[in-house]
């Protein structure tokens, strides 16, 4: 995955609400930020993929991180 879409990634985890982080489930999580970069750039399929995979892998670190902003 570039850099920059990395960037974007966590852009849309850091400007979703708390809320909308903590009580999600896993594949809603991933799917609602795939949706959210995907406004911002056209993901190709593999790029998506990418996003995707980089995500699921990560919804614990993204929950750890999003505690102390409540």
């Amino acid at each position: 995955m570039e850099s920059s879409t990395l960037r974007l990634v966590w852009h849309a985890i850091e400007e979703t609400r708390s809320n909308d982080l903590l009580n999600a489930t896993d594949s809603v999580l991933v799917k609602q930020l795939v949706q959210k970069i995907g406004n911002k750039v056209l993901l190709d399929t593999e790029e998506v993929r990418a996003v995707t995979n980089y995500l699921a892998s990560r919804t614990a670190l993204i929950r750890d991180l999003t505690e102390p902003r409540t």
